[in-house]
Parts: C-alpha cells; structure tokens; sequence
C-alpha cells in the first residue's frame, strides 16, 4: 500500500494538504499513532504517524513544531497524518514545516477515527506484511501495546485474539487444542466441534503455528487461521507469542490449582470427616461446599502421573460448564473431584483423541457415582478406582473410559476385581476344570457353557451341542463331581457362571 491509495479510500475522507509525487509514492508499512512531543524512538521507517496535535498549542513557537516533525522525518515515515478534532483545523505551521522536512502531510477530519485509520491500512497490508523484508514487528506499535496492555489486564484469550486480528482485518481464526477443544477464536468464526476442529488441523496444510507452552502431548495449543491462503506468517507467529504469554501465566495459574487439588484428594482419600477443612479445600479448589461431586481417577501406561492429570485435565475441560479440581492422589494416581458430577458421555467421547496424543500409551478414566456430600468424597474415590480398574480389565492395551453406573451386569461387576483375584477366584472354584489341560476337561467346560447359557434346560443344551440329552446328564454329573458344585441350586450355578467370566 502507498500513500496515495490513503486518499482513495472515501470512508476516510482524508485531504492532502501538501506532498509531491515521490513523496506519495512511498510505500507504508505500519502505522503508529503518537501526542508525544518528540516521537523518535517510537517511529520505523515508513510507518504513517497518526497525531491529534495534543502536543501543540496557538502561540507554541515554530522551533518545537519543527523538532516534532523532524523526529518524524528522521526516522523515514511514510507520511503525517494529523487530526483537525483538536484544534478545529490544521495550523499553518504544521504544513510549513512538513513543506521544509519533504514529510507529506494528510488533514484527518473529526468524524474519522485513528483506529478506522488502522484498520484500513492492515485490510489492505493483509496479504503484504509476511513478504515485506523489513527488520520490524508485523504488527504495528498500537496493536502490540494494546495486546500487552490486555495480558497485565489478565484478559481472557478469546478477547486478545479479537483485539489482534481487529487491526488486521483478517479470516477467521481459532486457538485449538490438540484434542479439538476450542481455546478462542474471533467473533466472526463459526463454532466448531470438537471433531471438526480435529479435522481442520489435521488438513490445514501446515498454516497453523504451535503455541509455546509447558510440554506435554496432551494440551498442545495451535494458533488456527480459516479461509486465507495468503494469511501472513509473521503476523501469525506474533500473535502466537502473544497467545503463548497468556498461556505462560494460564499455567501459572494452573500449577497453584494442581497443588490445592493434591490437598483436597488427599482429606478425599484418608475419609477425612472433619467438615470445615474438607469445605475450606473445596473453596481452595474453587468448588462449591455442598454437593453433589464426582469423582475420576486415571492411569496412563508408562508410569506418567503427572501427564495422566494433563490428560485428565484436557477431557474435563471438553465440559466447561463443570468445575473440576485435578490433581495427585496421595499414591499418585491421577483424580479430579467435579462439581455436580463429569458427564461421562462427553469424557468418553473424547478419550480417543487424547489417546491419539499418545497412541503407545495406554489410557484410562473411572468414573464414580454421584456424593451427595463432601464427606462422600471417600466412597466416591473408592467406585471410581473400581471402574478404573474395570476400565482397564476390559482393554489393557486401549484406552477406555469406565463408569460404576456401567457396572450393571455379573461380567461388569467382576471385571473390576483384580485379574489376580478373578485367577485365584476362578481357579478355587473351577477346580481341575480350571486347567482345561485335557481334551475332556475342555469339552466338559464348554458343555458348563452351554448349559447355564441355555438357564439349565437339558433338552436346548443337547440341541445345541447336537448331542443325546443321556450324554448332557452324564457330563453335568462329571461336571459337579469335579467342581463339587450342585447345578440345581441357583446359588451354585452363580458361583460357576461367575468363575467362568473370571477365566
């Protein structure tokens, strides 16, 4: 963008109050709005220079008009623009001394503002500013000051990624996690699922940049524009840097949460009934005194709890309308205590794409049932470590994501007992059975089978085995001889259907 394309754009409505061609010629590369009397070490070299004349007043003499505007000229900026909102016109003397410095002056009128100003030039630089080989920021002096300006302010990220992309006009633009979660993104970009978002970044072509942050595969954050091919990589890297400050102090943050969490887990799991510290924990904790919780623990194969809480973390944090307090349990296993309850669904739903972070590392969640209060807070610990271990019977290998409200069945049940156990308990009650090492202890096995499948009846079970029901009896006779178990009683054939699913 040049100069003279300032005075085309009508929404402006500029006037050139003095300038010769080469000087309109010139080339713009930032703006940069300043009062100070003596902007020097604020300009670069061809930036337009906004000012509202708030540094002169009638009667100031020539010599510090002209100290104004030869900071301006060497420092080799585009052109001054100056505003008539202040003094009603601009003084005579402003244009004199721009005439005597060669520095092409513009008259901004009070109905338009700086910032439209900006915005204008950036829409146009939008697709220049990454090619441009120049030795200063892409983003303009206001844009970085503003943007530092909102971090002390502690703003959120969806407001800084506004404010950036505002003075460049440009797409659409997320911060995403690596499992799909949405960070922020500019008002004018659509929503997205966490499945799209996933899908955007595995084919956004290498244009997204990754946010700096504490390591870890589980909440990596990407820096996503939409819909812009040209999008500039310098502008998008500063914008990152910017994002990555808010996430350095995020983490801040987040490592004082981590050590509350530890503490409240701890009162959790010693079943500590001393009601005003268990309250006092949970206010640490940012969690509301009166219930009801819920309770999930997580184990990542490979012996990381501390990336077991990350990844922990980043599943809750797919409902963000649970607060949750995640942290170390005095063992170190990774727990998290949720306000109202996790939704279960929405936790399961995106377990696979954390275990896609680290697809070698197995990856599983148990979840309890609801305590109405904090004193609840034990029993509750308790369910969600069987269904972990539930969670983890079922795909040792896998990942998965087991609630004690999925524990409705004999096979559920006994599926959190531990594999040693289920063994010494199958084994007992089995007997030689147990061993299977013979042909005829395998086909017994599989006629025991068969006939509690079929709820006892000797006549389906023959069926089914294409057998005579004289050949049935006979080996459920062996069957109870051997186990020592009656299959008439109910409670006999339980304890065997029970050490079959234990095998």
């Amino acid at each position: 963008m040049h100069v003279h394309d300032l005075l085309q754009l009508d929404a402006l409505d500029l006037t050139l109050l003095w300038g010769e061609g080469p000087l309109l010629d010139r080339e713009v590369s930032g703006v940069t709005a300043t009062d100070l009397e003596d902007p020097a070490r604020f300009l670069q070299p061809g930036e337009l220079v906004l000012s509202g004349l708030v540094w002169w007043a009638p009667g100031d003499d020539r010599e510090k008009v002209d100290r104004f505007v030869a900071a301006v000229a060497d420092a080799g900026a585009a052109a001054l623009l100056a505003g008539e909102e202040t003094h009603g016109a601009i003084p005579e003397v402003l244009v004199e001394s721009c005439r005597a410095h060669r520095v092409a002056l513009l008259a901004v009128p009070a109905h338009t503002t700086f910032r439209t100003i900006t915005e204008a030039v950036y829409l146009r630089q939008w697709g220049d500013l990454s090619r441009r080989p120049t030795g200063h920021f892409a983003l303009p002096e206001n844009v970085r000051a503003e943007l530092t300006a909102l971090l002390a302010a502690d703003a959120g990220p969806d407001t800084l990624l506004d404010r950036a992309f505002a003075h460049l006009g440009g797409p659409a633009c997320y911060v995403l996690t690596a499992t799909g979660r949405v960070v922020a993104r500019t008002p004018g970009a659509p929503e997205l699922t966490a499945r799209q978002a996933r899908k955007a970044l595995a084919a956004d072509g290498g244009r997204g940049v990754r946010i700096e942050g504490e390591a870890g595969p589980y909440d990596a954050w990407f820096l996503l524009p939409r819909g812009a091919d040209d999008a500039p990589p310098r502008v998008l890297h500063e914008i990152a840097e910017v994002i990555a400050e808010y996430r350095h102090l995020h983490e801040t943050r987040e490592r004082a949460a981590r050590q509350a969490a530890d503490a409240l887990l701890a009162l959790a799991a010693a079943g500590a009934a001393d009601g005003p510290a268990l309250e006092a924990a949970l206010h640490a904790c940012g969690l509301p005194a009166e219930g009801p919780f819920g309770v999930v623990v997580a184990t990542l194969g490979g012996g990381e709890p501390g990336q077991a809480v990350r990844a922990l973390a980043e599943g809750l944090r797919h409902s963000p309308g649970e607060p949750f307090a995640a942290g170390l349990l005095p063992g170190g296993e990774a727990a998290a205590v949720v306000a109202g309850g996790p939704d279960t669904a929405s936790l399961a739903a995106v377990w696979p794409a954390l275990r896609s972070c680290r697809p070698q590392a197995p990856l599983h969640a148990g979840v309890s049932g609801p305590a109405a209060t904090a004193q609840g807070l034990e029993a509750a610990l308790d369910q969600a470590r069987y269904a972990l271990a539930a969670a983890r019977s079922a795909a040792p290998e896998g990942a998965g994501v087991t609630s004690v409200d999925d524990l409705s069945t004999l096979g559920t049940l006994l599926s959190g007992v531990p594999a040693e156990v289920r063994a010494a308990f199958s084994s007992r009650v089995l007997g030689p059975l147990a061993r299977a090492g013979s042909a005829s202890h395998r086909m017994l096995l599989e006629t025991l089978e068969v006939f509690l499948a079929q709820h006892g009846s000797w006549a389906r079970t023959a069926e089914v085995l294409h057998l005579h029901v004289n050949t049935v009896h006979y080996r459920i006779q062996r069957i109870e001889t051997l186990t020592g178990r009656d299959l008439s009683r109910l409670d006999h054939k339980l304890d065997l259907h029970a050490a079959l699913l234990c095998r």
